[in-house]
């Protein structure tokens, strides 16, 4: 996928998630990083919420199944070339069931987040957008070493075993 994006410029990728030698994810993420990147819509029949949600977090701005008829396929490739995001009807339905559900989360994730000092908060939202402890360390004007402990005093205080369910609690609080 890069090296076709470098051979032609385009204003719009439609992006498979499986291919040969890259999976669908780690293209996407390539090319959304490079300067002046391309939109991207994710066209595939796998539409786990798993898929969805990585392609999305990836920084693809659509997400179609294969059973789109055509015509409403170049019209997103349209919308998304326009600066509009774009799901299918079925993906934007689970979505918004899935919202629903995590709107209870949303309320307990920030009940549990209650129990952290102000600087512990801003570790969790650092962690939360996928910084490192250097760079949460640079970011926050803190040694490593007080980064390390503010981490470790989180993961006991919310009774957490890793950073990824640090994450997973930001992200459920809004804050990723």
């Amino acid at each position: 996928a890069p090296a076709a994006a470098d051979a032609h410029s385009p204003d719009v990728v439609l992006m498979d998630l499986r291919m040969p030698r890259v999976d669908g994810i780690t293209a996407t993420r390539r090319l959304r990083a490079r300067p002046r990147p391309p939109e991207i819509i994710v066209l595939t029949t796998f539409d786990t919420d798993e898929n969805i949600l990585h392609a999305l977090r990836a920084g693809a701005s659509g997400f179609l199944l294969k059973d789109t008829p055509p015509a409403r396929i170049v019209e997103a490739v349209r919308q998304v070339a326009a600066g509009e995001p774009i799901l299918s009807p079925r993906i934007t339905r689970r979505l918004m069931d899935r919202v629903a559900v995590q709107a209870g989360a949303y309320a307990q994730a920030r009940a549990t987040l209650a129990a952290l000092s102000p600087r512990e908060h801003d570790v969790v939202v650092a962690i939360g957008q996928g910084c490192n402890n250097a760079e949460i360390a640079t970011a926050l004007h803190m040694t490593l070493a007080t980064v390390k402990t503010h981490v470790s005093h989180i993961l006991t205080k919310l009774s957490l075993d890793n950073r990824t369910q640090i994450a997973l609690l930001a992200h459920d609080a809004g804050l990723a």
